[in-house]
């Protein structure tokens, strides 16, 4: 993403000389490491809240740190790739992020933790992009969609296990091994990529576009922001939400018109645009992101607020859904190549459906196993959906794109997921009002039943009326909630046929196996 020579990068064949075993077993370590840290330190908030001094509101910026920071870095991936060489930059990124870890786990102090969250953000952000765009360069072509597989089971299975892992560590032990987990898996992550992973070419005589970086860090990191606090602070309400929404949108504006007039020393790579499948690829990875993502926001919160779950039982039951996707990864990375990735991709799509489908349905009153099998059924779709989107979003994408084509796929899976959990979140929150409003016109004194049911003179049966009215009105908040996710993922379906399948016959040794750069 930064200008870019003619010089071709010197291509990593795939081939005898490497391990690609323990190549995949060291750089999965590190995408899970990273993947669990996006949502293992949610249900610990509350330990941490009493232990820092913090209140509600501070003890948020721990994880809007990470996700800021981390949004701002990731679009810096493929050219520090290409100035330094993927093993440098991976090892750096392993070793900042397993010691800002360590830092988050020893602080005694917002700023403290704060700030280490901000570098394990900004070290962290590299390392899934890395590791899909390693995962591409190290095999070939035909065992490109197994390779997806196994790095999807990480990215995905990750956020899933990231509750159900902390709520364990932290009623154990203590919050503090939520971060200390990280030291063991970046240890071995560090050696096995220093041992295994091969050199490749630098271009050390790259420019680096500082405005083009500038101009779309602020716009992403604004937008973070907005997303992360708007519900807090009542949106565009709020003065700080204004401002954020004004910056992003005027950086955004300055970074697209930088794009259009700097040509080659632009930092975005404008090539990427004219690769259609890719283009595709990155709109349904933002859908993706969105959906699952915001079901995994909403079912740990109805659970525990609705339900009287403890936040570890929350996560057991939560987690099943990242065993479905694991099945899907197994079985569809041997079906590339045999079916249209357009087939799989639609069932995938259907499936999640189904199981969002399967969800408006829910109830106050619902068994462990109504919430885990609708669970285990879309984390199926889903895993059907993200390998062969991922194969085939790379699949007619250049060599020399690559670093900055993964970069970009995981920073909009991203803001996908940040822009579907706002979403969701702001709807249960103004649909709860709208629904306690619409329910509590039907509760007359002069109705008989409510006169036989409730003693009006008592305010706790009163004040007890008003809490199960307020129930029954969440509960229709989250049931719109799955409406609205069920509908859009019916509606992004007939948009697959703009995706073309690769044509293996045609693809050139260049393209079967990508160069590190």
């Amino acid at each position: 993403m930064a200008g870019h020579s003619t010089a071709a990068a010197q291509p990593l064949q795939p081939g005898a000389g490497l391990n690609r075993p323990l190549i995949t077993v060291s750089i999965m370590l590190a995408t899970l490491m990273q993947s669990l840290d996006s949502t293992i330190a949610n249900v610990a908030l509350p330990h941490m809240q009493g232990a820092l001094s913090a209140s509600q509101d501070e003890i948020t910026w721990v994880l809007t740190s990470y996700i800021v920071s981390a949004a701002i870095a990731t679009p810096l991936t493929g050219w520090l790739a290409t100035r330094f060489g993927v093993k440098h930059l991976l090892a750096a990124s392993i070793t900042g992020f397993t010691i800002a870890s360590g830092l988050c786990g020893l602080a005694d102090s917002l700023p403290q933790i704060i700030i280490a969250r901000l570098l394990q953000g900004i070290f962290g952000a590299s390392l899934v992009p890395l590791s899909q765009s390693i995962l591409l360069d190290i095999n070939p072509r035909e065992k490109q969609g197994q390779a997806m597989a196994v790095w999807g089971m990480g990215v995905m299975v990750g956020p899933i296990l990231g509750p159900t892992l902390g709520g364990w560590l932290t009623e154990s032990y203590n919050w503090r091994w939520v971060f200390f987990i990280n030291l063991p898996v970046g240890a071995f992550a560090l050696f096995g990529t220093l041992a295994y992973l091969p050199e490749n070419r630098r271009k050390l005589g790259e420019r680096f576009d500082f405005f083009g970086f500038a101009t779309l860090s602020l716009a992403v990191g604004a937008l973070q922001a907005l997303l992360d606090r708007g519900e807090q602070l009542d949106w565009f309400s709020s003065m700080e939400i204004r401002i954020e929404a004004l910056l992003a949108v005027i950086s955004f504006a300055f970074f697209i018109a930088h794009t259009a007039t700097a040509g080659p020393r632009s930092f975005f790579r404008y090539q990427l645009l004219k690769d259609r499948n890719f283009v595709t690829g990155v709109f349904f990875i933002f859908v993706v992101g969105a959906v699952m993502y915001a079901t995994r926001a909403l079912l740990p919160p109805m659970l525990q607020s609705l339900m009287n779950y403890d936040a570890a039982t929350a996560g057991l039951v939560s987690a099943p859904s990242g065993v479905g996707t694991m099945v899907a990864m197994m079985v569809v990375g041997r079906l590339i190549g045999r079916f249209d990735v357009r087939v799989l991709l639609v069932t995938g799509f259907l499936i999640s459906a189904f199981a969002l489908w399967q969800m408006t349905h829910y109830t106050l009153v619902l068994s462990q196993s109504d919430i885990v099998w609708p669970g285990v059924v879309q984390g199926f779709g889903l895993g059907l959906v993200f390998v062969p989107l991922s194969s085939v979003t790379f699949s007619t994408l250049s060599g020399d794109l690559r670093s900055d084509g993964t970069a970009i796929y995981s920073l909009m899976r991203n803001i996908g997921s940040s822009i579907g959990i706002s979403v969701v979140q702001t709807f249960i929150t103004r649909n709860t009002q709208v629904a306690h409003a619409s329910l509590a016109t039907h509760v007359s004194v002069y109705d008989p039943v409510v006169r036989s049911q409730v003693d009006l003179h008592s305010s706790g049966a009163i004040a007890l009326l008003d809490m199960q009215i307020t129930q029954q009105a969440s509960m229709i908040a989250y049931i719109d909630d799955f409406k609205l996710m069920f509908i859009a993922t019916l509606l992004v379906i007939p948009l697959l046929a703009i995706i073309r399948p690769a044509r293996h016959s045609s693809a050139t040794p260049a393209d079967a196996h990508v160069a590190m750069d």
